[in-house]
């Protein structure tokens, strides 16, 4: 984590931390802990509160779970530490964990700590304090990292156990059903409609990787200097799936706009390219080729679009229904679940897509 990830002025009551109960897990389970502790929260995010620790001689970041009543399997603190540390010394940048707390009475809920990465994140996909070269370069690395993760072994990083292997879709279709009905706070027809389409339509051809779930640019932090990512952040949604699945989400950013869901739309051909960004089509090609993963159709394409973006609705019907409740992680909840519907419609219109090719 990093300093470009910005602090809430405030803490509010909500997600305080015990400061002493909190120093002294870490003075008892942390080697080279030292206080005296003090701390302060990010302020982007919505899920799993996220927390500054600084201490004299060094800085560190806290992941928690969210107060107050959850979703089940939701805000899966556990795993995140275990992915972290099963990635630490391979070619996916992620920031060195030190320590996993299950014990809910030390904070509140579970956590863990991690280190603390400098660098730069960006939270615009059209990167305006950029080059159109350093544009080029930043979507490669992009590009490149993400073919990284999908290139690794999974029983060589000891996560076979990881996620079930074989019938993703289905399960994940089933699964973010679930979690929209669960949180559902208004009827959304297009996402009636995806509900009912995607599992007709899942692909013959599945395979398997670590997949992150939430790869997006800004979800990575970048070198200071360098168009090099140092640390690829927030595992939560992390899990064994279809790679293209994963990167296809990466991808939503050529079917989204700037405007409330950090995309590059609208904008054409002719834009991407002054910018230096990569038109979609050749940032998959890219990819495929360094993934080894086979050329996919379009109809198969925008299935994978419409999956993930029926995914994204779950997700922030989740987020709008703890805003409702109370124990929203952003106080930017309540706007942000309030884009469900349109985001439904842009997958609906993949669905179309996939359909008419």
């Amino acid at each position: 984590m990093t300093d470009a990830l910005p602090l809430a002025a405030t803490v509010d009551p909500a997600h305080r931390l015990d400061i002493e109960a909190l120093a002294t897990y870490l003075e008892q389970h942390l080697d080279g802990f030292a206080g005296p502790l003090e701390y302060s929260r990010f302020s982007g995010g919505q899920s799993n509160p996220t927390y500054l620790l600084t201490t004299p001689s060094r800085r560190y970041v806290l992941r928690r779970k969210p107060a107050g009543q959850l979703l089940p399997s939701a805000h899966a603190i556990d795993r995140e530490y275990r992915v972290l540390s099963a990635l630490r010394d391979t070619e996916v940048p992620v920031p060195e964990v030190f320590c996993y707390c299950s014990d809910a009475s030390v904070i509140g809920s579970e956590f863990y700590v991690m280190a603390c990465v400098d660098g730069h994140v960006n939270w615009q996909s059209r990167l305006p304090d950029a080059t159109p070269a350093q544009r080029s370069a930043m979507f490669d690395e992009l590009n490149r990292v993400m073919a990284a993760l999908h290139r690794l072994d999974v029983s060589a990083l000891g996560l076979d156990d990881y996620g079930a292997k074989g019938n993703y879709f289905v399960r994940q279709i089933k699964r973010w059903t679930h979690q929209y009905r669960a949180s559902e706070t208004q009827r959304i027809e297009s996402m009636e409609r995806l509900i009912e389409w995607l599992p007709a339509h899942v692909p013959a051809s599945e395979r398997v990787s670590v997949v992150h779930g939430d790869f997006r640019i800004d979800n990575v932090i970048f070198d200071p200097v360098e168009p090099r990512i140092v640390a690829v952040l927030d595992w939560e949604l992390s899990t064994l799936g279809d790679p293209l699945a994963d990167f296809s989400y990466l991808c939503l950013a050529w079917h989204l706009p700037a405007d409330g869901f950090r995309g590059l739309g609208p904008i054409d051909d002719a834009q991407l390219q002054a910018l230096g960004i990569p038109l979609e089509r050749d940032f998959v090609e890219r990819y495929c080729e360094r993934a080894g993963v086979p050329a996919v159709s379009e109809a198969e394409w925008n299935f994978y679009l419409a999956y993930n973006l029926f995914r994204g609705v779950g997700i922030l019907q989740g987020i709008m229904k703890r805003a409702i409740d109370g124990n929203a992680s952003s106080r930017h909840a309540r706007e942000a679940g309030g884009r469900a519907a349109q985001l439904a419609d842009v997958a609906w219109r993949c669905a179309e897509r996939a359909m008419a090719s």
